[in-house]
């Protein structure tokens, strides 16, 4: 069995208003990953993933492209912190 993993991003740069999010979601239920993705009001994207590690680690390293109109410049990663989210379900969720 493969190992798990889950872990918090938080994407900077030019990240809302240019698909961000439904890009990230595709790329994450393409993996078959777990969590959520939203826009922050300071400007940031937030998501939660949780899946096999190679498909989360996968998914992290591609956060730093991101669609073709994103610009990121940095990706901070850390630990989920509550509930950490199981199955395949994956959701957009409102900006907080």
């Amino acid at each position: 069995m493969e190992d798990a993993l889950a872990l918090h991003l938080l994407i900077h740069g030019r990240v809302q208003g240019v698909g961000y999010r439904a890009w990230f979601a595709e790329e994450a239920q393409a993996r078959g990953l777990a969590g959520f993705v939203r826009n922050r009001r300071e400007g940031t994207v937030e998501a939660v993933v949780a899946g096999p590690e190679a498909e989360v680690e996968a998914l992290a390293e591609a956060c730093l492209a991101g669609p073709r109109a994103a610009a990121v410049t940095k990706v901070e990663r850390g630990a989920v912190e509550g509930e950490v989210p199981h199955g395949s379900g994956f959701r957009v969720l409102s900006t907080v």
